[in-house]
């Protein structure tokens, strides 16, 4: 499945505009600031149906509009299927979206089932490797909750009974009394846990049985933090002490190790800036892989301006991991243009 097409009407900076797209590499060229990261949005969006910056939905709507649409033509060689999504302003800040498939309105699920899954590559995704705990969960849970919509619901569900848990501690007036209102929200939030846990577990593994890009080796640890009845008590003085949850997947962290001259050598803390970004680019890589054989999809690849951050020996792994996949690749580079099939192949912002 392929994405032929995109139509974009008061999204981000584009009033009305739509792009063709072709089964290889498509490089979007322009100068900074013309558009190039919101297209490559709207592609992610039209995917998953959601955006990837870290701002409010509302933000993709343009500021004096009412709504958004975007429009894509998918084909998988014989048939094409046409997607819609239309995000509209709603109360509070908030924005309601509404899918269609060929014009029929279909739920969330339903509409990302006909779509291949987005993998998106930027360069600041480099925090992956050298970033804080919470910036790795996050990579995770979100290559997670885009396969699996039972985790993405159960780690919802988690992260809001952790609020009312860790609000109850800080709270509380009586011991005895505190004991009964938390034994609701533990034993809930044992459940989502353990799914949380077994999930992400599941996914190292197959990270693991992947281990190798190019001559390199990688493995990576899971260092998970359980939620259940002998953790809890273990740290139970020490929570009425602090008022806060001390134990819990919110506290999962992962170490990435590249075997090195006969050892396992931690990436963040020892890997040059070229062996992090190589090992990114396994993370990456077995993105795709991972997304491939959980759909029927081959993922669309979704490079941001990562060209600019790579030695020529970079650029020819990154050139040895896209082939076979649909790539949609923004630049601000003029010769990189060359690597493309054709001129058609090349979308000029100016």
């Amino acid at each position: 499945m392929i994405l032929k097409n995109i139509k974009l009407s008061c999204f981000r900076n584009f009033s009305e505009a739509q792009f063709n797209f072709y089964p290889d590499l498509n490089i979007i060229l322009g100068k900074n600031a013309r558009g190039k990261t919101s297209l490559l949005e709207a592609i992610y969006t039209l995917l998953s149906g959601t955006g990837f910056r870290e701002v409010k939905e509302l933000e993709l709507i343009q500021f004096e509009k009412e709504q958004a649409i975007l429009s894509g033509i998918f084909s998988d060689g014989l048939n094409n299927t046409h997607n819609q999504i239309q995000l509209l302003k709603a109360d509070n800040n908030r924005t309601k979206k509404n899918f269609f498939i060929n014009k029929t309105k279909k739920s969330v699920q339903k509409f990302k089932s006909t779509t291949p899954q987005a993998v998106l590559f930027a360069p600041e995704d480099i925090q992956i490797i050298t970033g804080s705990p919470s910036r790795r969960r996050r990579y995770f849970d979100d290559v997670l909750s885009n396969i699996d919509p039972v985790y993405k619901n159960k780690l919802h569900n988690y992260e809001e009974a952790l609020r009312k848990r860790n609000k109850i501690l800080e709270t509380f007036e009586s011991e005895s009394k505190l004991r009964e209102e938390l034994k609701f929200w533990d034993n809930f939030l044992i459940e989502q846990s353990n799914y949380i846990v077994a999930k992400r577990q599941a996914y190292i593994d197959f990270l693991n049985e992947h281990n190798h890009l190019e001559a390199k080796l990688f493995r990576l640890l899971y260092s998970s933090n359980p939620f259940n009845d002998i953790e809890l008590q273990k740290i139970k003085e020490r929570e009425l002490f602090l008022r806060r949850t001390l134990i819990g997947p919110h506290k999962d962290d992962y170490k990435l190790f590249m075997k090195k001259e006969d050892r396992d050598q931690e990436v963040d803390l020892y890997g040059s800036r070229s062996e992090q970004r190589i090992a990114l680019f396994w993370l990456k890589r077995n993105e795709l892989l991972y997304f491939e054989s959980k759909s029927e999809f081959r993922p669309i690849l979704l490079l941001d301006d990562i060209f600019s951050e790579l030695d020529d020996e970079n650029r020819v792994l990154i050139m040895e991991i896209i082939v076979g996949y649909q790539t949609i690749a923004t630049t601000t580079e003029e010769e990189v243009k060359n690597i493309a099939k054709t001129s058609e192949n090349v979308i000029v912002l100016g």
